[in-house]
C-alpha cells in the first residue's frame, strides 16, 4: 500500500469505531498486566470470566502474593496453561513489589524483566494503560498485516516494525486495537468476511470472500 492507501485504511477503521478498546476487563495497569499475561493462547472472554473472581479477591501485587499460587491456579483453571500462568502471576507480582515499589513500569525493557512478560504483552500494557504508540502483534494483527499488504513480515517483530514505520498520525495510538478487532471479527483466519469489510478495495487478498445470499456487500470507491 502507498501512503494515501494506508491513511485511508486507518481512516475507515476509525470511522467505524472511533474509540476502540481492549476487550479484556481491567481497572488499572496491574490488573491489565495480569489479564494480558493470562490471555496468551486464550480468548478474552475466557480470561474475563476467570479474572472477575480473581480480581475481586486480589487486585494488587501484595494481595496476589498473599492469595498464593494455589488459589490463583484454582481461580484460572478454566484457562489454558493455567499452571504456568499462575506461577508467573505470583512471580511477576513479587517482582513488582521487590523491584518497582508495587507499580507497573512504563518502559518495555523493564516490563520484559517480569516473569511471563514478553514483547507483545509489554506493548499491550504500554499502549492500553499508558497511551504509548506501540504495536502489539498478536495472531490477528500478524494475519491482517500480511493478508492485506499493510505490513507484511515473516515474524511478529517484522510486522511490528513495519506498522511502526507506515502508520501515520492521528491513528498511531489506536492502530493496535483497530487491527485486532478487524482481525477478530472481519478478517478472520479461515474465511474473512470480505463482503462486509470497509477496506476490502485496499486489500491485496484474493480471492475475496463473496457475500452470502441475501446479504448486501459494501461498495467502496477504490483509492489510487
Amino acid at each position: 500500500m502507498n501512503r494515501q492507501q494506508v491513511f485511508e485504511f486507518f481512516r475507515r477503521l476509525a470511522e467505524e469505531n472511533p474509540s476502540p478498546q481492549t476487550e479484556l476487563e481491567y481497572s488499572d495497569p496491574y490488573t491489565l498486566l495480569v489479564a494480558v499475561v493470562l490471555s496468551a493462547q486464550a480468548t478474552d472472554v475466557s480470561v474475563n470470566l476467570a479474572t472477575r473472581g480473581l480480581f475481586a479477591r486480589a487486585a494488587t501485587p501484595a494481595q496476589m502474593v498473599a492469595l498464593g499460587e494455589e488459589d490463583v491456579r484454582a481461580a484460572i483453571k478454566t484457562i489454558g496453561l493455567f499452571n504456568t500462568k499462575a506461577r508467573n502471576v505470583i512471580a511477576l507480582s513479587e517482582a513488582l513489589l521487590r523491584d518497582f515499589g508495587g507499580g507497573v513500569p512504563q518502559s518495555r525493557e523493564e516490563l520484559e524483566t517480569l516473569p511471563g512478560v514478553g514483547r507483545k504483552t509489554a506493548n499491550v500494557v504500554l499502549n492500553t494503560a499508558y497511551g504509548q504508540e506501540t504495536f502489539a502483534v498478536d495472531t490477528h494483527i500478524f494475519r491482517v498485516g500480511n493478508r492485506t499488504g499493510l505490513a507484511p513480515g515473516k515474524t511478529p517483530l517484522e510486522v511490528e516494525l513495519k506498522l511502526d514505520k507506515v502508520t501515520p498520525q492521528p491513528f498511531r495510538r489506536d492502530a493496535h486495537h483497530w487491527l485486532i478487532l478487524h482481525g477478530r471479527y472481519i478478517c478472520k483466519a479461515r474465511k474473512p468476511d470480505c463482503w462486509r469489510c470497509p477496506v476490502s478495495d485496499l486489500c491485496r487478498y484474493q480471492p475475496k470472500t463473496p457475500a452470502p445470499k441475501g446479504s448486501a456487500p459494501l461498495f467502496l470507491e477504490p483509492v489510487a
